[in-house]
C-alpha cells in the first residue's frame, strides 16, 4: 500500500482527508504539526505527500522543500489563497499539483491517484522490458528508458510532472498541443479547469530549467491562445 504524508493544523480538515484515503487503502501518516511531519520524512519512506501552506511553526512550502532535497516523490500544496502568488510559489519550489480550500475530498483524491500513477511509471521505469526510444530535439535529450534529461550533455533534474510534460511535447515534435490536451495527458479526466494555471507555471519552471526564459524561447514555444509546441 502507498504510503501519504498528510500535514494541516486544521484537524477537521486532515482527519477528512485521512478517512478519504484511508478508504482508499492507503497508508496515512497523518500530523498537526511541521515539527512531527518532518521526522517523519526522516524516517519513512513516503510515496505522496499533502502539505497545508499555512501552519504556526513554519509553512508548507518549507516543508516541500525539505522533501525535495532528497526525494522525488509527489507533493500535492492545500492552500486557502486562491492567488497566483501562493500557486507558482509552491510550484516552483517542486510542488506537482495543489489543491484550493475548501476543496471536494474526492477531487483530491482523483489526484493522489494521478500523481501516484505517474510516479510509478517514473520509479519503475529501470524494469521496463522494452525501454522507449530517447526524443530529443537539437541539444536536448530526453531518454523515456532511464528517465534522463540532458542539455548539452549535462543532466537536468527534473520533476515526475515536468518530465512527463517535457515527453509530451517531444513526442508531437513541430506540433502544437493543447493546454487542455496536455493537462489531460498528465492527469488523464479525472479533472481539468480552463482557469487552471498548473501547466503554464509547470512550463515555466522547465523553462528556467533549460535556461530559456528569453523573449523568444528556443526550445518550448508558446502559440497563443492555443498552448505549446517543441
Amino acid at each position: 500500500m502507498e504510503k501519504i504524508l498528510v500535514v494541516d493544523d486544521e484537524r477537521d480538515i486532515a482527519d477528512l482527508i485521512e478517512v478519504y484515503l484511508k478508504n482508499e487503502n492507503y497508508t496515512v501518516f497523518k500530523f498537526y504539526r511541521a515539527k512531527d511531519a518532518l521526522r517523519c520524512i526522516e524516517t519513512q519512506e513516503l510515496d505522496l505527500a499533502i502539505l497545508d501552506i499555512m501552519l504556526p511553526e513554519t509553512d508548507g512550502f518549507s516543508i516541500c522543500q525539505k522533501i525535495r532535497e532528497h526525494f522525488i516523490y509527489p507533493v500535492i500544496m492545500l492552500t486557502a489563497k486562491d492567488t497566483e502568488v501562493d500557486k507558482i510559489n509552491g510550484l516552483t519550489l517542486g510542488a506537482d499539483d495543489y489543491v484550493t480550500k475548501p476543496f471536494k475530498p474526492l477531487e483530491l483524491i482523483a489526484r493522489v491517484k494521478a500523481q501516484l500513477r505517474r510516479y510509478k511509471k517514473f520509479s519503475n521505469s529501470e524494469s521496463s522490458p522494452a525501454p522507449d526510444p530517447i526524443l530529443k530535439y537539437e541539444n536536448l535529450v530526453l531518454d523515456t528508458a532511464s528517465y534522463e534529461c540532458r542539455l548539452n550533455g549535462e543532466s537536468i533534474a527534473l520533476t515526475p510532472t515536468e518530465f512527463a510534460l517535457l515527453r509530451v511535447l517531444l513526442e508531437n515534435l513541430g506540433t502544437v498541443v493543447s493546454v487542455e490536451d496536455l493537462f489531460k495527458s498528465i492527469w488523464k479526466d479525472e479533472y481539468y479547469s480552463k482557469n487552471s494555471s498548473t501547466i503554464t507555471v509547470h512550463i515555466r519552471h522547465i523553462r528556467e530549467k533549460l535556461n530559456d526564459t528569453g523573449e523568444k524561447p528556443f526550445y518550448i514555444k508558446t502559440v497563443w491562445g492555443v498552448g505549446y509546441k517543441i
